[in-house]
């Protein structure tokens, strides 16, 4: 029974992300959520009382999927393979399990911030960007490390991509510079 309404709480999320990013945060009521989900609404109260807690509840999935990420990275040599396998790993999340986030931040950017949850994932962004740095780099080295996750992430989001590639192609052009910018010299 456990593993049903995991999933039941997987499948609230992932649809009121998708509202959320077709009509806008505020725009979307828990009612147009239970309509989409073809639930009752006290179904959906049943897990989530309110927009703020399903978001909430999405932040903390992010985090806890960041943290895990930098953890790992903090663990491997700091090898220009260990940076590259963690390049492919934060564009494997990005396809995946960040991917709905991604596309409700493009649109709700200010409803994220001063969420608690929020605060912490700007706060594991930032470490996790610094993952690729290399100890003693130059300055100019350390940002090209952290601007290689920002291509990556940038290969992620549409809008921002606004060039003749074909969206199939995009987070490839996106990695293939991202390990030209952690590349050794």
């Amino acid at each position: 029974m456990a593993g049903r309404r995991t999933d039941t709480k997987d499948r609230i999320q992932q649809v009121a992300l998708e509202l959320f990013a077709e009509r806008g945060y505020e725009q979307t009521t828990l009612q147009e959520v239970a309509e989409r989900l073809e639930i009752t609404r006290p179904a959906l109260y049943y897990h989530f009382r309110t927009k703020e807690a399903i978001l909430e509840s999405v932040l903390q999935g992010l985090v806890e999927s960041i943290e895990e990420l930098v953890r790992w990275g903090h663990e491997q040599p700091k090898t220009p393979e260990s940076r590259r396998e963690i390049l492919r790993r934060i564009a494997e999340l990005l396809e995946d399990q960040w991917q709905a986030l991604f596309k409700f931040a493009q649109v709700n950017q200010g409803v994220i911030q001063g969420m608690p949850a929020g605060d912490r994932m700007q706060a594991e962004m930032i470490r996790m960007v610094s993952l690729l740095e290399v100890p003693g780099a130059s300055p100019a080295r350390q940002f090209e490390a952290r601007l290689a996750v920002f291509a990556v992430i940038l290969g992620s989001v549409p809008f921002l991509f606004d060039m003749d590639v074909p969206e199939s192609e995009r987070a490839t052009v996106a990695m293939e510079v991202a390990l030209k910018l952690i590349a050794e010299d």
